[in-house]
């Protein structure tokens, strides 16, 4: 089975990961990165920037809109 994220994707997640632990990672608007979630995404998005195998961000689910949802209820 191929691999979801390329070796040097790792190696960039794992970097982020390591300036976290330190505490000099830096979210985009300047603010200290203290959640690891939050870590491993920088490091992906870093990933992405530099064109290496990483899987497009997950879309988010869109909720139904209120003309379909006011339709359904009179009826």
């Amino acid at each position: 089975m191929a691999r979801k994220y390329s070796k040097k994707a790792s190696a960039d997640v794992e970097r982020a990961m390591k300036k976290r632990k330190a505490g000099t990672l830096k979210s985009g608007r300047g603010r200290k990165v203290k959640s690891r979630k939050q870590a491993i995404a920088i490091g992906l998005s870093e990933a992405r920037a530099k064109g290496k195998k990483v899987p497009k961000k997950a879309a988010k689910k869109r909720k139904a809109s209120k003309k379909k949802t006011a339709k359904k209820s009179k009826r």
